[in-house]
């Protein structure tokens, strides 16, 4: 948060793509930031305009991929925590930093967090199971499938207890920070700076 304070100055408008139950949001608001929210799930909006705070931020229901709602001028449109990844087509990739780029005010900023994929590509075309977590009353599983042709993964962590089985999947079209690069591009942006961590770490 205070990165993107940083980044957006005093008093700066923030859309946040995908700001699910408002985990940025809201301490982004605390420091004087306006902060409208985009997420295409009504169900997380509802869980996050029943937190403190929330009536601060201004929320809106839509696709990421296509942000027009949201409004314009924005100092910065952050997406964080891999959720860019949720896009699931190179085509809705692209057509989320054009419309992006059509919102940002003239030297407004992108900022994405994103994995750099290069672990995936030790598995190959293959899957994994890896144990998250072993306890006597519970048992937590990754189960990750992995497509490196369409850049794809199909993963759900799974959750074994007395009670039954659950499942939290998550599917994925990741991208190398060099198509981000060219996907910058195409939407008339470039690469202002590229961090390791929020450190500004290499």
């Amino acid at each position: 948060a205070d990165r993107v304070n940083t980044l957006a100055g005093p008093a700066g408008t923030v859309l946040e793509l995908g700001i699910g139950t408002g985990r940025l949001a809201l301490p982004l608001a605390d420091r004087g930031l306006a902060v409208t929210g985009l997420d295409a799930s009504p169900s997380m909006l509802d869980r996050l305009m029943a937190k403190p705070g929330a009536d601060r931020l201004t929320l809106v229901a839509g696709d990421m991929a296509d942000p027009t709602i949201a409004g314009t001028g924005f100092d910065v449109v952050l997406v964080g925590f891999n959720t860019f990844f949720n896009l699931l087509t190179q085509d809705d990739q692209v057509r989320c930093f054009e419309n992006v780029a059509a919102h940002l005010t003239d030297d407004g900023v992108f900022v994405i967090e994103a994995y750099v994929p290069a672990f995936l590509y030790r598995l190959g075309n293959d899957q994994y199971v890896e144990a998250e977590s072993i306890e006597v009353d519970e048992v937590r599983l990754d189960v990750l499938r992995h497509d490196m042709a369409t850049q794809m993964i199909d993963e759900s962590h799974v959750s074994l207890t007395a009670a039954g089985v659950s499942l939290n999947p998550v599917v994925q079209r990741y991208a190398w920070p060099s198509e981000l690069d060219l996907m910058a591009r195409i939407a008339g942006l470039r690469l202002k700076e590229r961090w390791g961590d929020w450190s500004r770490e290499p």
